[in-house]
């Protein structure tokens, strides 16, 4: 008896062992995250943030998992004093919402995350990742706004605006203690750089962004433990006019009076005891104008003027008896001070000149190779008096100069001046350029100029460039990297629509085109979402969205632009799978349709719209503006707005908002039909039929079945008409992939995409492009600058980029977040093969094709987590068909062959004999 209790207590411990060994064979979560993708976040600002992780590749699913929360790492995963989830079965991995009570400001949390795969074995716990959140109400602010007084007399440009001169500002304190952390809220009104003992804090540009300024503004967090020391130390700041004060926008904010640029800071410092010192921005605070840095603008560069050196100015022992006490001012409470929601700019890239060329006026060009937006930063020998001017421009003329009437006001020249003989290392600090050229003059004839003089810095948001594309097609390849390179340029801590001229705003047109094709290239989950946050502060009362954001232009709403309120919340949903999007935005998006049908007659919308901008080849008098008729543009983009806030409505749960908007689009589809439509499917009299007009008809979806299959004739023998070439502007331009597609006539979209001649995508290549042009022949070999050259950075017509991802490569989302991924390629005889990549919430997707004599050969890789589902031309005898070596289970829909519910893996697909 007693042998065989020790055999069952021996068999339990052996039991209980291999459950051990099994927990330990799953691997545990990777990449925590919370709410828009931030890892570890300081000076956070959601106060109930999600969580998101991903998956080993090892494991095919989740089936349940646990989230906990601490005060203190060392409670995880056991002692819980903030919140426990719980055991929950659920496949969610992303955007798994907190529940606990909402976190404070200056609270720092740790979290831990465990799963349970498919065979129901659990994880080990994750590694502890940590959230610690900024100052969220301006109740938390002590300190004052500082600036330096304002001068009896203000300065002028010659636009007749006031010259603010950046203020450098200072203040000594003393830190007798054992610091145990330190951080610095700092924002401005203005744009700043800050600094202690000496060291700059951070490593970003141009903070603290660019928000509505008189309803937000965004603060930033930075751990500065490590830059106190004992005893004496200095806080310094430099202070330059950016968005908030400066000369900025065409001509619309020159003749009104600006304020001049201002900071608030406060640096709490906490000892080992818990005991905490707060240093604040308040009268004790000194200020000068007189430093190095004379002036600086978005617009007309930097002047640095070394001979204004003030060293050590941000260190102790300084002398500062002749600057001057700092005039304050109280928060305003309409104005929330809150932590910054997405990335600051950072310098992100570094290019160097593939040439110089000597001119013959004493200065020399350096090309990058690359049109880009950033700095220079020199490195040059100057002697004493030099003054180095670097202007900066996109292209270069048919005589070999420096290219700048494109930049209208825009100046873009940078000045550094030399006190002395040295080798100088300098960049400008509060301005941004676009160019792919810069002319440098000025410097000493006794030094040969030499290409190591200057390196390109590229600037851009901070997030990662994450899409990949490739093709046997050169010219394919070249696209792809101008509509990347076009992302990273207008990007800019807003979407602009140009980096480079005296414009530089937050288009929405631009916008909603571009979204799903910038989800594919790269990381921009949080840039969107902020983006909607002062989209949503800048609508109307009247329910109206500006047509830039934030606004310059004035308190009205255009078709096709405003819509931007309800597509981008759509697409970054979808693209995304985080609900919150529509959470943050429904209410914007119903205000919009609202006032979409306020501005309606008999549900036929006469809203104002630019119309399908610069259509090429336009009849109108004004040949920016395309030929479709504003009132189907107007009416068709009501019906997407209606149809997509009904889309959320549903996600939302919100059924009788869905079914009010579900009569409403039908209503609206009925109107548009019958004002626009005739029995046949042509767009009738009096309105003029144009490639964008069916494309808008039939890419939203408005038209009866009946109608549809009639419209696509018509739609084909626009194309005809121009011999296969586009007539569509930023409107109808995107929707000419997936309209040809989806209606059986991809190989005429792969006609147009693949057209040398005017106008196309090819055609802009062929004339040099290195980024997206806003005109297609913004310059040309044989006839040069167009008349009104625009931007030579634009990536609207990058739209074309999301269908490469979801076409060429094969890689779509068929749900929301991609947890069920489309692998549809559709090959071409010009390509023998083509690859693209996509980092999911769930993991990487990739896919790749191609030919091999007379097989085709489908490589790719769908992440835990998920399903897919792949789409194949039908070649030949499906027999000839396998997956992973082996015959799969499959079905023919009309000239394809479908796989379905395949599960996280990597798959080789052949099809044999399909040439």
């Amino acid at each position: 008896m007693r042998i065989n209790i020790i055999c069952i207590i021996l068999l339990q411990c052996l039991l209980l062992g291999c459950n051990e060994i099994s927990k330990n064979t799953v691997q545990v979560p990777e990449q925590l995250r919370v709410s828009e993708g931030f890892q570890n976040p300081l000076g956070f600002y959601d106060a109930t943030p999600s969580f998101s992780w991903k998956l080993s590749q090892t494991v095919k699913k989740q089936t349940a998992y646990t989230i906990v929360v601490a005060s203190n790492p060392d409670l995880l995963p056991n002692q819980l004093d903030i919140w426990n989830s719980g055991k929950v079965t659920s496949n969610q991995s992303t955007f798994v919402k907190y529940e606990g009570k909402p976190l404070k400001s200056r609270q720092n949390v740790f979290w831990q995350v465990q799963y349970w795969d498919e065979n129901n074995t659990p994880s080990n716990w994750s590694e502890t990742a940590q959230i610690e959140m900024g100052l969220l109400s301006n109740s938390e602010w002590k300190a004052k706004w500082i600036k330096i007084p304002d001068p009896k007399q203000w300065e002028t440009t010659q636009y007749g605006t006031r010259l603010f001169r950046p203020q450098y500002l200072r203040n000594d304190f003393k830190s007798d203690t054992d610091v145990k952390k330190a951080r610095l809220y700092i924002t401005s009104k203005g744009v700043f750089q800050a600094y202690i003992n000496g060291r700059k804090i951070g490593n970003d540009v141009l903070t603290p962004g660019w928000t509505p300024y008189h309803k937000r503004i965004e603060t930033l967090t930075y751990d500065v433990t490590e830059n106190l020391q004992n005893d004496k130390n200095t806080i310094g700041i430099i202070l330059a006019e950016g968005w908030h004060s400066g000369r900025f926008g065409p001509r619309r904010r020159w003749d009104t009076v600006v304020a001049p640029p201002q900071v608030i800071c406060q640096l709490e410092i906490e000892d080992i005891k818990g005991k905490v010192k707060t240093i604040i921005s308040d009268d004790n605070w000194k200020a000068t104008r007189k430093g190095p840095i004379r002036t600086s603008g978005l617009y007309d560069g930097e002047v640095y003027d070394a001979n204004f050196e003030m060293p050590n100015w941000s260190q102790p022992n300084f002398d500062d008896s002749t600057w001057e006490t700092v005039e304050t001012e109280d928060i305003n409470p309409k104005t929330q001070l809150f932590p910054k929601k997405h990335a600051t700019l950072k310098n992100k890239m570094t290019l160097q000149p593939i040439e110089l060329i000597q001119t013959e006026d004493n200065s020399v060009l350096f090309d990058f190779g690359q049109n880009m937006v950033g700095v220079v930063r020199l490195n040059l020998p100057v002697k004493k008096g030099d003054t180095i001017k670097l202007r900066h421009g996109e292209m270069l003329d048919s005589k070999g100069a420096l290219f700048t009437k494109n930049l209208g006001s825009a100046k873009s020249i940078d000045y550094y001046i030399a006190k002395e003989n040295k080798v100088v290392t300098w960049q400008p600090t509060f301005t941004f350029h676009g160019f792919r050229y810069v002319e440098l003059s000025g410097f000493n004839s006794a030094f040969k100029p030499e290409k190591s003089w200057v390196k390109g810095l590229v600037q851009y948001s901070d997030f990662e460039m994450q899409g990949e594309f490739n093709s046997s097609h050169p010219k394919l390849n070249q696209l792809h990297s101008n509509i990347q390179w076009g992302l990273r340029g207008n990007f800019f801590d807003v979407p602009l629509d140009c980096p480079q001229r005296s414009e530089r705003l937050g288009w929405t047109g631009d916008a909603q085109v571009f979204i799903p094709t910038s989800l594919y290239l790269s990381d921009t989950h949080a840039f969107w979402a902020a983006w909607l946050t002062s989209m949503r502060e800048e609508q109307f009362s009247n329910g109206g969205i500006p047509v830039v954001v934030p606004n310059f232009t004035g308190n009205f709403a255009q078709a096709g632009w405003s819509d931007a309120c309800t597509i981008v919340p759509w697409e970054l949903y979808f693209r995304t799978g985080d609900a919150g999007v529509l959470e943050d935005n429904y209410t914007m998006m119903k205000r919009w349709c609202a006032y979409h049908t306020s501005e309606a007659t008999n549900h036929i919308s006469h809203m104002s719209t630019v119309g399908d901008w610069l259509q090429p080849y336009s009849q109108q008098k004004d040949d920016r503006r395309g030929d479709t008729p504003n009132t189907l543009i107007s009416t068709a983009f009501y019906a997407q707005s209606v149809k997509l806030t009904m889309k959320a409505a549903e996600i939302l749960g919100f059924k009788e908002d869905k079914k009010y908007y579900e009569q409403l689009l039908d209503s609206i589809s009925k109107a548009f039909e019958n004002e626009y439509f005739n029995d046949e499917g042509q767009i009738k009299q009096p309105y003029t039929p144009t490639q964008t007009g069916y494309l808008l008809a039939l890419g939203f979806d408005i038209l009866s079945q009946e109608t549809t299959d009639k419209a696509i004739h018509y739609l084909l023998k626009e194309f005809e008409n121009t011999d296969n070439h586009l007539r569509t502007g930023f409107i109808g331009t995107p929707l000419l992939a997936p309209v040809l597609d989806k209606t059986g006539h991809a190989d005429k979209l792969f006609e147009i995409l693949f057209k040398e001649t005017y106008p196309s995508w090819f055609y802009s290549i062929n004339q040099g492009a290195t980024t997206m042009w806003e005109r297609w022949d913004g310059y040309t070999h044989d006839k040069g600058f167009a008349d009104r050259a625009l931007s030579f950075n634009h990536y609207a017509y990058g739209a074309i980029g999301q269908w490469m991802y979801e076409r060429i490569a094969g890689i779509a989302p068929l749900e929301a977040g991609y947890q069920k991924i489309l692998f549809a390629p559709m090959p071409h005889l010009k390509l023998n093969e083509a690859s693209g990549s996509y980092e999911s919430q769930y993991g990487r997707i990739t896919a790749s094709w191609k030919f091999m004599d007379n097989d085709f050969i489908y490589n790719i890789s769908i992440p835990p987590n998920t399903s897919a589902k792949v789409v194949l031309p039908f070649f030949s005898d499906t027999a000839n068909l396998t997956v992973n070596g082996q015959a799969p289970a499959l079905t023919k829909e009309k000239n394809t062959v479908v796989i379905d519910d395949l599960i996280n893996g990597d798959y080789k697909i052949i099809y044999k004999n399909t040439r």
